[in-house]
């Protein structure tokens, strides 16, 4: 302990002294006005008692250095009579007050002792415990004892309504979800809140660089930092959005910084706060995100809705001039026709009417077929619940004269019933029967059967079939087949396989049945080995 004044207790002066010069440390050293009360007040009282009953009695009051985080000023009472024992009113009252007493008796002397933590022991230096020791050298002298005594009591009292005030100040401080700290201008803590000390898991120490890094993201170091050293030097407030680590993740709070300016208008520290703002930061960036989303849906809106039109455009256009030409192309077929009626055969290969009139029937077919592939769409107002074996009764009905020429053999298994648009159905199972019994050079056999599959379904038979609930119509025949190089073009619009002399078609037809499906929202495959025959599987959704 470094003595910083020694006082013998021989009379009430002596008692003023002891008083007053407790009070001086505690008020120097850094101490609230309760806290100087208490400390002079339950010195008072053990000093009282010696004076009253004791024997060669001496005050000693020091500064204790436990370590440098750790200072306490220390009030040492030696004496050689039991002085607990002559008034342990006093001393029960002094340990009430002080809530820091000590005491022991032996071998004649009792040892009392009362010690108050310094709330900032960086600020008490060697130099500054040294300059109290002398400032007591040279204190004027001290009046009436009675005065005092009456003042003590006052102050007292008043100072239990201010450690119960700063006691619920102190819990509502902590309890509040706020992260409080006060700092002085060499950014030293001062003071930390409960909720700081939990969340940080660490105490506090200085507010600088380093220990704001350890638990502040890296890119909001720098803001607050900056703003700390402004508002220093400007005096004002300061506040910003910064992010605070959390466990594994960084949650936003608003930091603000405040003087706390005394009576005289000084500034000796300053209050620092962290409130969480993260759910109101994730509302903005919410609104924010929904404001760009619908910014991005109307301009798809709009430009669907252009689309939309140049797709009426393209369908009227398609129609007028398929229209357009099928008219004079009829006339100059009956125009061959006619002209043919009076020339031998001879003369008809002379003058290409056989090639004229087979043109003619392909650019016809082509104009029909270009048509139909224009009207296809997906409008729902045109969907039905389309039963698929009337479908392919009336498919083969329609196709039963290239049926009975070719022999063909033709299972079908019972078939679902989808909603779809009839026509376009009709269209896909006419198209698929039809290529089925032209691409062969045998006696055509052709098996329709449908199964259903789920996302839980064995689909070894189909690689790329689609996951979910759907119904799956296959139609399996025995034709030529065709090379997997193909695969990735067959779907395609004029894609043909075969030479136009070898098999008759405008390479639409498979092209307008994937456009059915896509409409039917849809997928459409096959298999196929040349020389052995060809598997369609059409993909319809399972509602």
């Amino acid at each position: 302990m470094k003595e910083i004044v020694k006082i013998n207790l021989d009379n009430e002066m002596d008692l003023i002294l002891a008083h007053k010069r407790s009070m001086k440390i505690a008020e120097m050293c850094g101490l609230p006005v309760p806290s100087q009360t208490r400390f002079s007040t339950a010195v008072s009282e053990v000093a009282r008692c010696s004076i009253a009953s004791g024997k060669n009695s001496v005050l000693v009051l020091g500064i204790n250095t436990l370590r440098a985080s750790h200072k306490e000023i220390l009030a040492v009472l030696t004496d050689k009579v039991d002085l607990k024992k002559c008034n342990p009113e006093a001393y029960k009252y002094a340990a009430k007050i002080s809530g820091n007493i000590e005491y022991t008796f032996s071998d004649n002397q009792s040892v009392t002792t009362l010690n108050h933590q310094v709330p900032s022991p960086g600020l008490l230096s060697d130099a500054k415990i040294n300059t109290l020791a002398d400032y007591f050298k040279y204190e004027p002298p001290i009046s009436a004892y009675d005065e005092i005594r009456k003042k003590n009591i006052e102050l007292v009292a008043l100072s239990e309504k201010l450690g119960e005030s700063e006691n619920r100040y102190r819990n509502l401080v902590d309890t509040i979800p706020v992260l409080i700290c006060i700092v002085n201008d060499r950014s030293n803590v001062l003071l930390a809140n409960h909720a700081f000390e939990v969340y940080l898991k660490t105490p506090l120490i200085v507010f600088d660089k380093k220990s704001l890094a350890a638990f502040i993201h890296n890119d909001d170091v720098h803001l607050i930092i900056d703003g700390w050293s402004a508002t220093k030097k400007n005096k004002r407030d300061f506040s910003a959005d910064i992010r605070i680590k959390k466990e594994d993740a960084y949650i936003w709070h608003n930091v603000s910084i405040m003087p706390n300016k005394s009576e005289d208008g000084t500034i000796s520290s300053w209050l620092i706060y962290f409130v969480n703002n993260n759910a109101q930061k994730m509302i903005v960036e919410a609104l924010k995100d929904n404001s760009e989303l619908r910014k991005i849906k109307l301009e798809l809106e709009s430009a669907n809705s252009k689309l939309k039109f140049k797709n009426k455009e393209l369908e009227q256009f398609a129609f007028i001039t398929s229209h357009d030409l099928q008219e004079p192309l009829r006339k100059i077929m009956i125009m061959i026709s006619r002209a043919a009626e009076n020339l031998t055969e001879h003369q008809k290969t002379l003058y290409y009417f056989d090639k004229i009139t087979l043109a003619a029937g392909r650019l016809s077919n082509l104009i029909s077929d270009v048509l139909n592939y224009s009207r296809v769409n997906n409008h729902d107002k045109f969907t039905t619940k389309v039963n698929l074996n009337d479908v392919v009764a009336q498919t083969l009905d329609d196709l039963s004269l290239i049926i009975e020429e070719k022999k063909a053999v033709i299972n079908f298994s019972p078939l679902p019933t989808v909603k779809g648009i009839d026509t376009q159905l009709r269209q896909l199972f006419y198209n698929l029967i039809n290529n089925a019994l032209k691409f062969n050079a045998a006696q055509p056999a052709i098996n329709i059967s449908s199964s259903i599959i789920s996302a839980q379904s064995d689909t070894a038979f189909d690689p790329a079939a689609p996951s979910g609930n759907f119904h799956v119509i296959s139609i399996q025949d025995n034709g030529i087949g065709m090379n997997s190089e193909y695969s990735g073009r067959i779907f395609d619009m004029f894609q043909r396989l075969h030479q136009k002399d070898q098999y008759s078609g405008n390479g639409i037809g498979l092209a307008l049945c994937k456009r059915i499906i896509e409409n039917h929202n849809g997928t459409i495959n096959f298999s196929s080995i040349p020389g052995e025959g060809t598997t369609f599987w059409i993909y319809l959704p399972n509602n």
